[in-house]
C-alpha cells in the first residue's frame, strides 16, 4: 500500500561520484578538493508527510530525520546520495539521505532536510 502508482511524487536524486579539484574565482585550482556527484536522476517514489512524534521509530531513537520515502525496489542510494524534493534541479539539493532500511518487499530511505549554500 506504501507504494501505490497514484502516492508517488517526482524527485531528482544524485549519487557520489568522485572527488573534484575546486577552482577560484578566476578559474585557478586552489589545492583543496570537493564532493562530486552524477548528474541529477528524475525517480517516482512515495515521499512521507513531515516527520511527526511517534513511539516506534523505524531507524531507532537517536537518529535525526525529516521524512521517509519508501520504494519497492533499491534505487542504490546510499548515506552520500542528495535529492531535490518540491524543488528544480538548478537549485542547490535540500535533502539528504541519513539511512537506508531494506526489507524483502521495499526499501524505506530516511532523508533529512539541509540548508546549503
Amino acid at each position: 500500500m506504501k507504494t501505490l502508482k497514484r502516492n508517488k511524487v517526482k524527485i531528482y536524486y544524485a549519487n557520489y561520484s568522485n572527488q573534484v579539484e575546486l577552482k577560484d574565482s578566476n578559474g585557478l585550482y586552489t589545492g583543496e578538493y570537493g564532493i562530486g556527484y552524477t548528474d541529477p536522476v528524475e525517480v517516482f517514489v512515495n515521499v512521507s508527510a513531515a516527520r511527526g512524534e511517534a513511539k516506534n521509530e523505524m531507524f531507532g531513537t537517536d537518529l535525526n530525520y525529516s521524512k521517509k520515502i519508501v520504494s519497492e525496489t533499491d534505487l542504490g542510494w546510499n548515506e552520500n546520495t542528495v535529492l531535490w524534493i518540491d524543488r528544480d534541479t538548478t537549485e542547490t539539493h535540500n535533502y539528504v539521505v541519513v539511512s537506508v532500511a531494506k526489507s524483502i518487499n521495499s526499501v524505506t530511505y530516511a532523508i533529512k532536510e539541509v540548508s546549503v549554500s
